[in-house]
């Protein structure tokens, strides 16, 4: 392995208070597992804030009737 990468491993799992081998163990098991679904509160929370609903008037100019032609 890339003596850099080596390195950036063992400072990482010093900072996380492990073992080097314990470290990438970690690493593997994070990667490796199912990925977390958001449930749909979670998706709707993380929503920015943008505005209120008024900054978001709908036109009303009789084109949405003609949307798909």
């Amino acid at each position: 392995m890339d003596e850099e990468l080596v390195q950036s491993l063992r400072e990482r799992a010093a900072a996380n208070g492990r073992s080097a081998e314990a470290e990438h163990r970690e690493i593997l098991a994070k990667a490796l597992r199912a990925p977390q679904r958001k449930t749909f509160a979670q998706v709707l929370m993380s929503i920015p804030n943008v505005g209120t609903d008024a900054d978001f008037a709908r036109v009303d100019d009789g084109e949405a009737a003609n949307v798909f032609g």
